[in-house]
């Protein structure tokens, strides 16, 4: 079985659909294993969101929670101005964006306007949310650990760790040595805070690989294929350089 690992897709639906176009995926055929962050940032959420929920359900492909899914529910479940705050300031417009349109009052926020959405939402995508809300945090394949964010290395069994350190932990993951013999696969943190490029990332002590490209900021999303004999391979597709089958 050939597997197919992407991460930090953040609304980049035509990116997303162009890499799978790339490496010819084949649902039949190969595990796709998405490590979060499906919304914010970028112009379709909605769109990647109806996706995944059908490639899950049509051939129970893998997808993880990511911290931006998380923040999205957390937002729209909760009458929380805290809670809605987070959300925008990082990326949670352009999400509502993409299921209606979001009203302004000059360059403040309509927070009445805001509020009717948020209802909205809880109306008729519901199930969206029940959906993020209730994705796995890890997956394990002999030699490889699927996560969002990272494992905390001061946790004495990583799988008792936090949902906090699943989705946001950074530096005290990336910075050290795991102590684990699996490989651990990772998004949140973009490549180019690890090295000077914005292709995937192999920790040069060989226990971590960080795939998240940056599409959400203009860069690009990454692909990591696994193959049936385990050797590795990347690839990738430049935010908006890429050309896309009319059949997509």
């Amino acid at each position: 079985m050939r597997r197919c690992i992407m991460s930090d897709i953040h609304g980049c639906y035509d990116e997303f659909n162009a890499l799978l176009e790339q490496v010819q995926y084949n649902p039949a055929q190969d595990e796709l294993i998405l490590l979060g962050d499906y919304v914010d940032r970028g112009p379709k959420s909605r769109q990647v969101i109806e996706q995944i929920m059908k490639l899950k359900q049509d051939h129970g492909i893998i997808i993880l929670k990511g911290n931006h899914d998380a923040m999205m529910v957390k937002a729209l479940t909760h009458d929380v101005q805290e809670y809605d705050l987070h959300w925008i300031r990082n990326g949670g417009l352009q999400t509502l964006a993409s299921y209606l349109d979001v009203s302004y009052d000059g360059d403040q926020m309509n927070w009445h306007a805001y509020a009717h959405d948020k209802k909205w939402m809880r109306s008729h995508y519901n199930n969206h949310l029940q959906f993020l809300d209730e994705l796995p945090l890890y997956y394990e394949i002999p030699g490889y650990i699927f996560v969002h964010a990272g494992i905390n290395p001061d946790q004495a069994d990583w799988r008792n760790q936090s949902e906090q350190d699943f989705i946001w932990i950074r530096e005290p993951f990336y910075s050290r040595p795991t102590a684990l013999q699996e490989m651990v696969v990772f998004g949140h943190t973009p490549v180019q805070h690890l090295h000077e490029e914005s292709g995937v990332w192999m920790d040069p002590r060989g226990d971590k690989i960080g795939i998240d490209g940056g599409c959400a900021y203009g860069a690009q999303l990454n692909l990591l294929e696994i193959d049936d004999k385990g050797c590795l391979r990347t690839f990738f597709v430049k935010r908006g350089q890429y050309t896309l089958n009319p059949e997509m």
